[in-house]
């Protein structure tokens, strides 16, 4: 209902009546306005990477026989074609592969086994166990990349050695490092995915179908294979094609453990390619891994459209019950706690045990120190000289991680409901569906090649827009856009369960939009925006693939430390540091469990 009087006469009063009506009703003007920006922050980038792959870059211009700014394609022959091609691009490519679908199966196999624990058997301490096993996606990727290295480390490697060869066991380089140590270590990072997304799935599952089937003479076996697992399979695909796609552009991981033997993921070579100056191939790399997340993304969203038709009728007579283990209950608790105890409690304390130790894998009282932690000075530590609470290091880069990743999920929150307010109230749907896929455009690609691309696009003056590399703003832009798709969603989500009714009794008794969006929308929507704030922050806090290419040794950030405290070869305050960032993820989500009211494991084992 609307109080605008209507148009005078003549060209200018039709003028000032738009102009009221936009201010009184402005939806479709910040739908145009949010669309542009999300436009050049996200289009522009990906833009800028394939256009430094076709034209020669600075210093180039003689390898290339053209000069800077032309047109060429010697970038792509470098990289696909070249003698060194192997190096730079063929053997990263089928690294990633092979960890990627090793990865797979691994987290697969192991959270399709605790999601049919935990929603589908009367194990004991379900609750438990359904909010035990989720933790490991609450820790930052690489903490099982250290705590592998500090258990099978050899002499190949400098620094530290490892507990394993600390006790006369001599560990091979394939045990040490390489793709069978990134498969387990990610593995156990992100089988939570797969807990969640299979227990969801699970859950929801008529028992009666399976009981159905056993009464007309199929076998348990036959029951899973013919029933259980196509009605399972939009789960199986997404799980899969994600974690796939995360593992294309996580990059401390293959770093820790790839390093010492030289083996390279895409990520990996896409960020020596960015430090040894090699911008075209970084360009042409970071491509292709846009491209392969993009078909990720893609493939997803074809398979879950085709298998809509393995679906089930809930209602009154949908059952769920527990199959019963009987004498094997508390072997199954035992194996459920076992992988809590490999996937967080280990990890944690063959961390902890190492900063609070000289000498690996000794355990005597003189052996237990805690000047990794306290002490001022550190003989023969030229880069760190002292523990990791003593001097200014820790705290900068604590503070520098608390203002960048709250500023850029504060936005995250506001602009994802903001972006939910115009997606549901727009009278245009172009400009919904438009602004709706724009702000889902981030999730395509993966954090180390978008890092790529905003250092290409902002490492340079672009007309009124200064060079940003090294500076808040463009950290923060960054994380705000990579986040932005989980805020946008959650956003929507909240603004489609919001009628208008609230909203036009405001506007009839005069109240304008940006009242009605601070008294009326904001209020009743906090939760969202609450979710949609903590978030990002919970992400941001633990983030290294994207920062590590955009931060600068003048701004250091808690994953920065402990990775270039890894380059240095201190491990115990590098893994001192990633307990730090551990202890901050665990904080801030219980703190946002307890003000959502929410749980990761909502819907486990109820």
């Amino acid at each position: 209902m609307s109080v605008i009087n209507p148009p005078a006469t003549g060209w200018r009063g039709k003028v000032r009546y738009r102009a009221r009506v936009l201010l009184a009703e402005p939806t479709t003007l910040i739908g145009l306005l949010l669309i542009a920006g999300f436009g050049y922050l996200v289009v522009a980038p990906l833009v800028a990477i394939v256009s430094d792959a076709v034209r020669v870059q600075y210093g180039d211009d003689f390898r290339a026989g053209a000069p800077v700014g032309a047109g060429t394609s010697y970038y792509l022959w470098r990289v696909f074609r070249s003698p060194v091609s192997g190096d730079l691009f063929w053997e990263p490519f089928w690294h990633t592969l092979v960890v990627g679908v090793g990865v797979v199966v691994f987290a697969v196999a192991l959270g399709g086994a605790m999601a049919w624990l935990v929603t589908r058997t009367n194990v004991p301490g379900r609750k438990f166990l359904a909010g035990a096993l989720v933790v490991p996606y609450m820790l930052p990727s690489w903490t099982f990349a250290l705590a592998w290295l500090t258990l099978f480390k050899n002499g190949r490697s400098g620094g530290t050695p490892g507990y394993l060869e600390s006790w006369g066991v001599r560990t091979p380089d394939w045990l040490a490092y390489g793709a069978l140590p990134m498969i387990v270590t990610l593995g156990l990072h992100y089988y939570p995915f797969v807990l969640l997304l299979f227990g969801n799935a699970l859950r929801r599952l008529d028992s009666q179908l399976e009981e159905s089937a056993r009464v007309l003479g199929a076998r348990r076996g036959q029951a899973m294979r013919r029933i259980v697992l196509p009605l399972l399979l939009p789960s199986l695909s997404s799980a899969t094609l994600l974690i796939f796609g995360r593992v294309l552009g996580t990059f401390g991981t293959p770093y820790i453990l790839g390093l010492p033997t030289d083996y390279s993921l895409l990520s990996t070579t896409l960020y020596r390619s960015i430090h040894t100056r090699s911008s075209g191939v970084a360009a042409v790399i970071a491509a292709v891994i846009v491209l392969l997340g993009v078909l990720v993304v893609l493939v997803d969203m074809r398979l879950v459209r085709e298998q809509r038709r393995f679906v089930t009728i809930g209602g009154k007579g949908s059952m769920d019950r527990a199959t019963d283990l009987r004498r094997w209950r508390w072997p199954a608790y035992a194996a459920g706690l076992a992988v809590f105890t490999a996937s967080v409690v280990a990890p944690l304390l063959i961390l902890l045990l190492s900063t609070v130790t000289y000498a690996p894998g000794v355990f005597s009282a003189d052996n237990f120190t805690l000047k990794f932690w306290v002490a001022d000075k550190i003989p023969d530590a030229v880069g760190f000289p002292h523990g990791l609470l003593v001097g200014g290091e820790l705290y900068e880069a604590l503070w520098n991680s608390v203002r960048i990743v709250g500023l850029s999920a504060v936005l995250c929150g506001l602009l994802g409901l903001l972006v939910g307010y115009v997606v549901v109230r727009s009278g245009s749907p172009r400009i919904a569906g438009t602004l709706r896929q724009v702000s889902f455009l981030p999730y395509l690609v993966p954090g180390i090649a978008f890092a790529a691309a905003y250092l290409t696009l902002f490492a340079v003056p672009r007309g009124p827009i200064p060079a940003l590399y090294g500076t808040v703003t463009l950290l923060v832009l960054v994380m705000v856009v990579t986040h932005l798709p989980y805020s946008s969603r959650s956003g929507i989500a909240a603004m489609m369960q919001l009628g208008k009714e609230p909203e036009e009794a405001a506007q009839v008794v005069g109240a304008g939009w940006l009242r009605r969006m601070w008294r009326i929308v904001i209020p009743i929507q906090k939760g969202a925006l609450t979710t949609g704030v903590v978030l990002p922050f919970i992400s941001g806090i633990k983030e290294l693939s994207i920062v590590i290419m955009l931060a600068t040794a003048g701004m250091p950030l808690l994953t920065t430390l402990s990775i270039h405290l890894v380059d240095y070869g201190y491990t115990q305050q590098a893994n001192a540091a990633v307990l730090v960032i551990a202890a901050v993820s665990f904080a801030v989500t219980y703190l946002a469990q307890r003000l959502t009211k929410s749980n990761l494991s909502s819907g486990l084992g109820g």
